[in-house]
């Protein structure tokens, strides 16, 4: 799926002699010595890794196309009965687990030590630049991490590894409460689809409970995580079995994991004739170009989750797209300003597609309750051709809204 990236394709934009369009966080990536693997997704569990120094464990960057500037990720694999060096940084770090089991012990600044325990699809973040290390709990295999960071922004706003990997400063206030290690967390309950769970540490994502968020289809589920009083946003939703999510588009570097179940996700431009597809399963990860739309299908019998990591949390927006998210717009339609495509707006090839492929899976459809399926098939054959089609707000915002 993905390609490894050369040094030489990654510095065609930028120009070390004269001083301009430089990359800080590029360089960074190619002094590293591992692969880069760079695609529109990535299966986290396949790509291949090296050793690398930075962890004293082995690793390899995942640059997905739809990364945008704030935001991107890598894989670490611990060897079996092994462990990283220890480590800090001043960058956020969010960690998955992809396969095998193991434990993380993080140093805060009071002198204490915080000892948990992971497996696959565990979420935890490091408490900003506190000192950690990752040990493997089996003797036999390896396993994998996924993180996702923001270092990029973090290097090219100070170019200066140093800075970065080798700052003293401590920040007591983004450590949380000894339980937030523990797995317990805080509720906090605000409308839905803005529901928030603060904690360190998130055991296993596919139990987890979420709440109700029918805005994004029917039986949709989903919460927000609060993750090391944070800047980088999370959450995690589930398509319910015979169902699918509405489309909508937001800002980029959104990284999507997929969790449980199977299925694919449709992408797409305004005024597109063609949309690209996305297969996903656990281990797999892309995210979602500036203003893509895209819609998340599940072909699976049973209801499919995915975890979504990317730049502006509820609590810190950072960026105006990811504010005006928060408020309304993306559970809102597009005719009426926000960001949705209604069921009953949607380009009818989609559902088609969706059809024929749980059809394949033996799945059968319960979305004639929002969707008129036999109109679907009784749509002349041009309707499933040519422009895709989107409705339209006239008072929207410019592109980047």
């Amino acid at each position: 799926m993905s390609q490894v990236q050369s040094a030489s394709a990654s510095d065609l934009n930028r120009n070390k002699e004269n001083g301009t369009l430089l990359d800080p966080y590029l360089d960074w990536a190619e002094a590293q010595g591992i692969p880069i693997h760079q695609d529109f997704g990535i299966d986290m569990l396949a790509v291949d890794v090296a050793d690398w120094p930075l962890y004293g464990a082995r690793g390899a960057l995942a640059h997905v196309h739809g990364r945008g500037d704030y935001t991107s990720a890598y894989v670490l694999e611990v060897p079996a009965g092994g462990s990283t060096r220890p480590i800090r940084h001043l960058y956020e770090a969010f960690f998955y687990g992809l396969s095998g089991r193991g434990s993380t012990v993080v140093w805060t600044p009071d002198g204490s030590k915080h000892t948990f325990e992971w497996g696959p699809k565990a979420l935890f973040c490091i408490p900003l630049n506190c000192r950690y290390q990752i040990f493997n709990g089996s003797g036999r295999e390896s396993a994998r991490l996924a993180c996702t960071h923001n270092l990029p922004l973090t290097m090219n706003l100070f170019h200066s590894e140093e800075f970065v990997f080798d700052n003293p400063s401590a920040f007591p206030e983004r450590v949380g409460s000894n339980q937030q290690f523990e797995g317990d967390g805080t509720f906090i309950g605000v409308a839905p689809g803005r529901h928030m769970w603060e904690t360190n540490y998130v055991p296993d994502l596919t139990n987890f409970e979420l709440k109700e968020l029918e805005e994004r289809g029917k039986g949709s589920t989903n919460i927000t995580f609060i993750l090391g009083d944070g800047t980088l946003h999370a959450h995690v939703s589930e398509i319910p079995a015979r169902r699918y999510k509405k489309a909508h588009r937001h800002g980029n570097g959104i990284h999507i994991y997929a969790v449980t179940g199977h299925g694919y996700s449709c992408l797409w431009y305004e005024g597109d004739a063609e949309y690209r597809q996305v297969p996903w399963r656990h281990g797999v990860m892309y995210a979602p170009p500036h203003w893509m739309f895209h819609q998340h299908f599940n072909t699976a019998p049973e209801a499919a989750r995915y975890l979504a990591v990317g730049m502006g949390s509820r609590r810190y927006p950072f960026v105006g797209t990811r504010r005006k998210g928060a408020e309304f717009a993306t559970f809102t339609s597009i005719r009426d300003g926000g960001r949705q495509i209604e069921y009953a707006d949607q380009d009818p090839r989609f559902h088609r597609k969706w059809l024929e492929e749980i059809a394949r899976t033996g799945v059968t459809s319960i979305m004639g309750d929002v969707i008129d399926e036999k109109g679907v098939f009784a749509q002349p054959p041009d309707a499933f051709i040519g422009p895709i089609r989107s409705p339209r707000h006239e008072s929207l915002a410019p592109t980047g809204w």
